[in-house]
C-alpha cells in the first residue's frame, strides 16, 4: 500500500502502530542535541510518545527510536517521556528479541549536512531497486520509508537476539551493498546491531544548517504491504 504524506502527528501514530507491539517498551533517543546532550526517554504509550517528540521536532539533528523492543525495566529510567542528559541508552543486551532487519540506503556526501534533492532521490531510486533484487532473491515486500536525507527497507523478522543472528544481519547488509551500493549512494554496514536507532517517521531530519540547496525533510513511511510477510531466514 503506497502512502500518501499525513501531518506529523498522524505520521508519528502511524509509525508507532507500526513499531511499537502491545507491551513492548521502545526507546526514543535523540542524540547530539546540542546544551541538552543526549535526550531520551522510553515509552509504551504511543500518544504519550507522540506528544513528546512532536514538542521537540525541528528543535534537534534528528529523533530516533529502537527497532526493537527493550527490558520492560527500562521504562524506570523516564517513563513515558524525555529527559535531556541521558547518561544510560539502550545496549545489544537490552534488547529482547530481533523484530526487524533495516537496510540504510544514504548518499555520499561530507558529515554533519542535509543531502541535495537530487542525492536524496538518488537514494529512494536505490532502495527500490534492491527491493526488486531481494524479492528476486525470496526475500518478501519490506516497509519503505523516506529517512529524510536517504531511504530504508525495514523486513519484519521474528529472531533471538543472539551473535548467530548478528552475524546473519552483518552478512545480509554486505551482501546488499556489495550488488547495490554505488558511487554516490552508499548502504550502512554498521546497522546490524539489536540496540539499532532508527529515524521515528513522521519527524525532522536537520542536520546541518537549512539551505535551499541541502534542505531539512520531515521523514515518512512511504509504502507497506498490504501483508507484512515475517522473514523467517536469511
Amino acid at each position: 500500500m503506497i502512502l500518501a504524506p499525513a501531518p506529523p502527528r498522524e505520521e508519528v501514530l502511524r509509525t508507532c502502530g507500526l513499531f511499537l507491539e502491545s507491551g513492548n517498551v521502545h526507546e526514543v533517543r535523540c542524540p547530539k542535541s546540542g546544551r541538552r546532550g543526549t535526550i531520551s526517554g522510553y515509552f509504551d504509550d504511543a500518544e504519550a510518545l507522540t506528544d513528546a517528540v512532536l514538542a521537540i521536532d525541528g528543535t534537534v539533528p534528528g529523533v530516533y527510536l529502537t527497532l526493537n523492543p527493550c527490558d520492560p525495566s527500562l521504562l524506570a529510567r523516564a517513563t513515558n517521556r524525555l529527559k535531556h542528559h541521558a547518561r544510560d541508552t539502550t545496549s545489544d543486551a537490552n534488547i529482547l528479541v530481533r523484530r526487524w532487519l533495516m537496510i540504510d540506503f544514504d548518499p555520499v556526501r561530507p558529515a554533519g549536512i542535509s543531502s541535495t534533492d537530487v542525492e536524496h532521490g538518488r537514494a529512494i531510486t536505490a532502495a527500490c531497486g534492491a527491493w526488486d533484487d531481494l524479492c528476486g532473491a525470496g526475500f518478501p515486500d519490506p516497509v519503505v520509508a523516506d529517512s529524510g536525507n536517504g531511504a530504508h527497507l525495514l523486513y519484519r523478522v521474528n529472531l533471538p537476539n543472539d551473535p548467530a543472528v548478528t552475524g546473519m544481519f552483518k552478512d545480509v547488509l554486505a551482501g546488499v551493498a556489495a550488488r547495490c551500493a554505488h558511487d554516490d549512494i552508499g548502504v550502512d554496514l554498521t546497522v546490524f546491531n539489536a540496540a539499532r536507532i532508527c529515524k521515528l517517521y513522521g519527524t525532522m531530519a536537520c542536520k546541518g544548517d537549512d539551505m535551499r540547496e541541502r534542505p531539512h525533510r520531515r521523514s515518512r513511511l512511504l509504502e507497506i504491504p498490504d501483508r507484512l510477510t515475517i522473514l523467517d531466514s536469511l
